[in-house]
């Protein structure tokens, strides 16, 4: 009986390590990105551990049960956001020559990140994108064709970032040679809100696993210690009994 409990102690740690198991958000991301992470789930109730990994990027995990909650509420503050682009990574020189036609979709890309991560600096700002339309030259022409800019705007709720329609209009047709104030347009988008999970009385299904967990290993511990406090206590009152025996043996004799 006692190796039968004894052998379900390795279930019972098995089963707590499920129950309390942790599950990965993000990986390779920066030290930034990182910090952002936690630092959003530690505003909202959440515990997040942050692991470094290789060539100094970093992981982000959190329990299993907490992991609906925080995808939902990264996904509603647009993180750990994108990684840009700048016009000196596009433009790196790789020992091969480029075509003037790719040469120039790499600047359009280029300015195109640039203007994007700028715009994504603006407080409240989740998602940003700037499309650029910048038509070539027309020999034949006297007149260039008209450059045109798009850009959409996903903001949070709560921050008024349609109030600088005006200044992003600004920034991109300052930034972009060609392109007027009225040839900008700019769509803004607010970010749904993550969904409330309903209210329950009492622990959700996976608080209730780890505490059913928590009290199958206790009760196995319990019944193993009581099992071996009756066997010691069985060979102690045989030894006891042998003892008696045999003294008063030798006094009869």
């Amino acid at each position: 009986m006692t190796k039968r409990l004894c052998s379900l102690f390795p279930l019972a740690a098995a089963l707590a390590l499920a129950a309390c198991g942790e599950q990965e958000l993000h990986r390779e991301l920066n030290e930034e990105q990182a910090n952002a992470i936690v630092a959003a789930l530690a505003e909202n109730g959440i515990d997040a551990n942050k692991s470094g990994g290789d060539e100094g990027t970093w992981t982000v995990g959190v329990a299993d049960g907490d992991f609906a909650e925080s995808v939902s509420i990264l996904r509603e503050q647009g993180l750990p956001g994108e990684n840009f682009v700048s016009l000196g990574e596009v433009f790196e020189k790789e020992g091969f020559t480029s075509s003037p036609l790719e040469e120039r979709a790499r600047l359009i890309f280029g300015l195109s990140q640039e203007l994007s991560q700028t715009v994504s600096a603006i407080d409240g700002v989740v998602q940003a994108r700037v499309h650029l339309t910048l038509p070539e030259p027309d020999p034949l022409s006297n007149e260039a064709p008209p450059s045109s800019a798009s850009v959409f705007v996903k903001y949070r709720p709560g921050f008024q970032v349609e109030n600088q329609t005006g200044a992003i209009k600004t920034l991109v047709a300052n930034s972009i040679e060609g392109i007027s104030y009225d040839r900008v347009s700019v769509v803004m988008v607010p970010a749904a809100a993550p969904v409330a999970p309903p209210e329950a009385d009492g622990l959700a299904p996976a608080g209730w696993m780890r505490v059913l967990v928590a009290v199958l290993a206790i009760l196995l511990a319990l019944a193993g210690g009581w099992r071996m406090w009756q066997v010691r206590r069985s060979r102690g009152k045989a030894g006891h009994s042998g003892s008696l025996a045999t003294r008063f043996g030798r006094s009869d004799g």
